[in-house]
């Protein structure tokens, strides 16, 4: 299996590209709309034909390159089934595979972060795209988009730690340069989420987070319940292109925690 990490400088969002070897069919996960060059740049020098764009959850901090990737390259767009993503070639639900030529990934439905999140789980090859839900040493904030702290535990104890221990956690964020974890790392090591934390003591961690909103939610949410998407004055469609770093300039990071490296 061909496999990339790729990361936006602007919103510390990684990107993973799978690609499988025999068939040159590939996947990107959680691609960024301000990356999209570079990202149709690699598909080519790697001669891959990009096959999907998945998505682990509708994100606060950028617009997704999914519908852009579509239109240029006829990739079909796949997100959870409670994600919301109303043009979506897949809503997918809990316990589906999608297959991109030998490359198989089984979705998880991993609520919490947000109602719709989900795992991408490449079992042969032990990794774990864990959205928002698992961060390296973290995990996502849960006072939006029907957020959730208790169902975070549940996803995070019965879904991502019911894997093997060596499994490989990939995030979707880190903001410290850190990029992989395991299982068991986390079970260890996870400040909120380690097997010596209650349900009770995350709950109060969460509840005493008291954030300020997410600064771009209400420009990267309606876009990207569109697959990256929006209506333009002349009746078609164009990608909400508002600059990452000008909104970063502007508004600030979305979370008060960057600088403690905890996440979204």
């Amino acid at each position: 299996m061909i496999f990339r990490q790729l990361i936006d400088p602007e919103s510390f969002t990684y990107t993973y590209l799978l690609g499988d070897e025999a068939t040159r069919r590939a996947v990107l996960i959680d691609p960024v709309l301000e990356q999209i060059e570079r990202d149709c740049a690699l598909l080519g020098e790697l001669g891959l034909r990009l096959h999907c764009s998945l998505e682990t959850h509708v994100h606060a901090d950028h617009i997704t390159a999914s519908g852009r990737l579509r239109e240029r390259l006829g990739a079909k767009v796949g997100a959870g089934a409670r994600a919301g993503v109303s043009n979506a070639d897949w809503a997918l639900a809990d316990g589906v595979t999608v297959c991109v030529g030998n490359v198989q990934l089984e979705v998880l439905a991993t609520p919490g972060h947000t109602a719709g999140c989900v795992t991408y789980l490449c079992r042969e090859a032990g990794m774990a795209f864990t959205g928002d839900a698992m961060l390296v040493r973290g995990c996502g904030r849960t006072d939006f988009q029907d957020g959730d702290a208790g169902a975070l535990f549940r996803s995070v104890r019965e879904r991502i730690f019911a894997l093997a221990d060596a499994t490989l956690l990939y995030p979707a964020h880190d903001y410290s340069g850190r990029t992989v974890t395991s299982v068991a790392e986390e079970k260890r090591f996870n400040p909120r989420l380690h097997l010596g934390k209650t349900r009770e003591e995350f709950l109060a961690i969460m509840t005493g987070l008291r954030l300020p909103p997410p600064k771009r939610i209400a420009v990267a949410v309606p876009a990207n319940q569109v697959s990256g998407l929006v209506a333009s004055a002349s009746g078609g469609c164009e990608a909400a292109a508002r600059p990452v770093a000008l909104a970063i300039e502007q508004r600030g990071r979305q979370d008060a925690e960057l600088l403690r490296g905890a996440g979204i």
